[in-house]
């Protein structure tokens, strides 16, 4: 069975909801898998390092994940219009898989959450969008076809879902964003499985 990577990074909490309905709307199509993973938190300090296993919450990635996946949903908090640092760092690893061509022609989405409406959600998803296509994926979106995108007061954006948290994090993911996550999760997943055929 097709795997597809849901890799996020998340500080509070608001993507690692958003990853599981990303993987919810994956998994709702027929023989399609997602299999959830995140990065370690970067340390300033240099002797800092994480524990080999998170204490809570997917497994740490490993470019192997990369290499094996039929497609990527990526998600990460904005920071300040950019993906948070972790994420950029897992990326600023991941050589081997560019120089063998392993996500070469694979379908990709991206996903975000900021504290506040005009956080830079869409160029944080830009910015992830970046090193996707210097691995060669395939970007997909979300299609103003759902209606969600033009109703939404909070989160969504036709690069990807993404979710407005507040200024503390404590804004639950709410249903249109729940809608948007797991249409864009069904998405990439029909993708998946029409370059399957």
């Amino acid at each position: 069975m097709p795997e597809i990577l849901v890799l996020y990074y998340s500080h509070h909490g608001s993507v690692r909801e958003m990853a599981r309905h990303v993987a919810l709307g994956i998994e709702g199509v027929p023989g399609m898998a997602a299999r959830l993973r995140t990065v370690p938190k970067v340390s300033a300090v240099t002797e800092s390092t994480a524990p080999a296993v998170p204490r809570e919450g997917a497994p740490y990635c490993e470019l192997v994940d990369l290499e094996e996946c039929a497609g990527l949903a990526l998600g990460s908090p904005a920071r300040f219009g950019n993906m948070a640092a972790p994420m950029k760092y897992f990326w600023d690893g991941t050589a081997r898989p560019w120089l063998g061509g392993a996500l070469v022609g694979k379908p990709a989405a991206v996903f975000t959450s900021a504290g506040t409406m005009h956080g830079g959600q869409e160029a944080a998803l830009l910015s992830m969008i970046v090193p996707l296509l210097h691995h060669g994926m395939l970007i997909v979106g979300l299609p103003y076809s759902l209606p969600e995108l033009s109703s939404t007061e909070s989160g969504g954006t036709p690069y990807g879902a993404s979710h407005l948290a507040g200024t503390a994090s404590d804004r639950a993911v709410d249903d249109t964003e729940r809608r948007l996550c797991i249409a864009l999760g069904r998405r990439l997943a029909e993708v998946v499985a029409r370059l399957a055929r």
